[in-house]
């Protein structure tokens, strides 16, 4: 028998030694553990206000939904192309097109469960070990976790006002630097970049042709104060062949459990990518990607309705966040989330601010530590949720402060 399988005293079988090493270098998503042990606890009668999901509180938009189900009744339930339909990728073409000024074949264009899917494809198809990958922090907790699996090493980057700069950026780059993950607006932060800021990242990466640049737009129509998208294939068209865009449906159209996810690139990056998926989970549902086309080419006028319905809800709650002793934060300028410094909580109590956030857990109000963001002491705030839920989660932190005092 293989010794490391030979079983203990109470003759159960030990894992250890089975399990690939890969397992050992990755760590379960922060942000999706905070939000099921909320659920835990709700479950188990505590009453618990969920900061944590990184979700809107919308429901799906009525003409999605009726576009899913006239799809099942015609019967549009079996296999798809690997990597998308045609309907999904003309509609994905246009929807570039339209809304971003650039222009992409089906042959360029890879539809997934979800964006993170269109990610890990793109770097499992990618990275060789030892390849790197420059990360800027704070970042999508995901990001490293899923660098480290395609045996790519991640380089943290540290920031000025949650964005790279040019300086920075220069100095992370290596021979061994293979992408760029740019992704705006940013989670947890909520930054933006303009054009200008685009522009000037890209004069560096024109000196360092071997490094491609993923950019991550999930949160492309969440956007406040009236500003103008950007993303890096638009305002640096010559990095153009070497940038993936990856957008998708969850955000924008409150589609999170559909999965549909879709990333625009170069054609033989996006056709290795469809070879990856073919053997791992093939097509993403049918039902969704039926839906997915109706997003994208029905009325769009939710979606800006929704965003406004964010900013307010942004304007209403930093100010309280803002006001309560040992806690700053600044206003994002998109995405739904605040990336609140807890540095002047520090102390004898609490350490550090995976404690801030388990101290506020006990105390009701369920929300995730910036320690798996990359950029320490913060905690990240989701204003997904109803007015009511933030007055009662900023009351309740308000309060749970004042007791360490």
């Amino acid at each position: 028998m293989d010794p490391r399988l030979r079983g203990d005293d109470s003759g159960r079988i030990s894992l250890m030694g089975f399990l690939a090493s890969r397992t050992a270098r990755i760590k379960p998503s922060a942000s999706s553990g905070a939000a099921q042990r909320a659920r835990e606890l709700r479950a188990a009668g505590r009453d618990i206000v969920n900061l944590g999901q990184g979700e809107p509180d919308f429901p799906t938009p009525d003409h999605i939904i009726e576009a899913a189900t006239k799809a099942m009744r015609a019967g549009e339930t079996r296999y798809t192309d690997t990597d998308g339909t045609p309907q999904l990728k003309e509609a994905v073409a246009a929807k570039f097109l339209r809304e971003n000024g650039l222009r992409y074949t089906t042959k360029e264009i890879s539809i997934g469960s979800g964006g993170k899917q269109v990610i890990f494809n793109a770097l499992m198809a990618t990275l060789d070990a030892g390849d790197e990958v420059v990360i800027p922090a704070p970042h999508w907790v995901s990001y490293p976790e899923m660098v480290a699996f395609a045996d790519g090493t991640p380089v943290v980057v540290q920031t000025e006002n949650f964005k790279l700069t040019p300086a920075r950026l220069e100095a992370a780059i290596t021979p061994r630097t293979k992408w760029l993950i740019l992704n705006a607006p940013s989670n947890p932060a909520g930054a933006v970049y303009s054009e200008a800021e685009l522009r000037a990242l890209a004069a560096v990466l024109e000196r360092h042709r071997q490094v491609w640049v993923l950019s991550d737009d999930m949160y492309e129509h969440i956007l406040f104060d009236g500003r103008r998208y950007a993303t890096m294939a638009q305002a640096a068209p010559q990095l153009a062949e070497r940038t993936l865009t990856v957008n998708g449906v969850s955000k924008a159209y409150a589609m999170t459990g559909w999965r549909i996810g879709y990333g625009a690139g170069p054609a033989h990056l996006i056709k290795a990518m469809a070879v990856l998926q073919s053997q791992s989970t093939a097509n993403p549902s049918s039902i969704g990607q039926a839906a997915a086309v109706a997003a994208l080419t029905g009325p769009q006028d939710i979606v800006r309705m929704r965003c406004a319905e964010f900013e307010r809800r942004r304007d209403a709650i930093g100010p309280k966040l803002g006001a309560i002793p040992g806690l700053a934060c600044e206003m994002p300028a998109g995405a739904f989330y605040f990336y609140v410094s807890c540095a002047g909580l520090m102390g004898k109590k609490l350490k550090q601010d995976t404690d801030v956030a388990l101290y506020l857990l006990d105390q009701g109000v369920a929300l995730v530590a910036g320690t798996p963001y990359g950029l320490s002491p913060y905690f990240r705030v989701s204003f997904a949720t109803s007015m009511e839920n933030l007055d009662e989660a900023c009351r309740r932190i308000a309060g749970a402060v004042g007791k360490l005092a």
